[in-house]
């Protein structure tokens, strides 16, 4: 194991990914995780929402990037994968190519305008994890749910 962890920590970023919504709840949702996560963490930690929220991804990496970082790790908080997941999020992120990070921004859906003019300001590597998914941690909260609700 390397003993030299916070050098390498420094220099990556870890980034929250949020759906974004005209109500205030999943913002309030994702920007608490990423509070809870950045307490808990040795990395730099941003939210960024796909839409109608802020920051957007590209403000949230741009932020990670003026903090100095070189690695960012994209994490979406999305239980499953669908559209977003597969498609509009790596677009945004210009990992939809397939090769170098293009991020190009432009979308096929009118309620991603805003992103469409921010640019991405990053030179580094952007990892994209999966979602969330069917994880036994999950399964916990749901049976605090039903126990709570007895």
């Amino acid at each position: 194991m390397d003993t030299n962890s916070d050098s390498k920590t420094a220099k990556i970023g870890v980034l929250l990914v949020g759906h974004g919504s005209r109500l205030p709840y999943g913002q309030d949702v994702v920007s608490k995780l990423g509070e809870m996560y950045r307490q808990n963490s040795d990395y730099i930690v941003e939210v960024g929402f796909m839409n109608m929220n802020k920051p957007s991804i590209p403000a949230a990496i741009n932020s990670l990037a003026k903090q100095g970082v070189e690695k960012i790790i994209v994490t979406p908080v999305f239980l499953a994968h669908g559209v977003h997941t597969k498609q509009d999020i790596p677009h945004i992120l210009g990992l939809d190519d397939g090769h170098e990070h293009s991020h190009g921004h432009g979308h096929d859906h009118s309620h991603h305008e805003e992103e469409e003019h921010e640019e991405i300001e990053f030179d580094g590597e952007i990892i994209y994890t999966e979602p969330l998914g069917a994880d036994a941690r999950l399964v916990s909260i749901i049976d605090d749910r039903v126990t709570s609700a007895l």
